[in-house]
């Protein structure tokens, strides 16, 4: 089957942010997904699931283990189990990318209480 945003299941969550679910299984995830200029989401970590985050298109800014780290279109970044962390996009265009988790992500999300001193 060929899937794509325009068939596929959509979702939105965070603020005004977009996902369609390329391919829904058990074992594997694969989501595009496109974040407006300003959004990101709660840091958070999945017990199981490890994730790949490939961008397509912008720039997203990613908070891993307490460290800041950009990623461009055309790379990517790898997020290991039980590692805290979250996407931005503090740039002024939206944000489109694929997130890849094995197992699924859905169930296995975590949210961190960010303490303000």
């Amino acid at each position: 089957m060929i899937t794509s945003t325009q068939n596929a299941e959509h979702y939105t969550w965070g603020n005004q942010c977009d996902g369609w679910h390329l391919l829904k299984s058990n074992t594997l995830s694969v989501i595009q997904e496109r974040m407006p200029p300003g959004t990101g989401e709660q840091l958070h970590y999945h017990h199981n699931a490890q994730q790949v985050f490939y961008i397509l298109s912008g720039t997203a800014t990613f908070e891993v283990g307490g460290e800041s780290k950009t990623v461009q279109a055309n790379e990517s970044i790898h997020i290991a189990p039980n590692t805290k962390h979250r996407i931005l996009n503090n740039s002024d265009a939206d944000l489109h990318f694929l997130v890849i988790s094995e197992p699924k992500s859905h169930g296995d999300r975590v949210n961190v209480d960010v303490v303000t001193l």
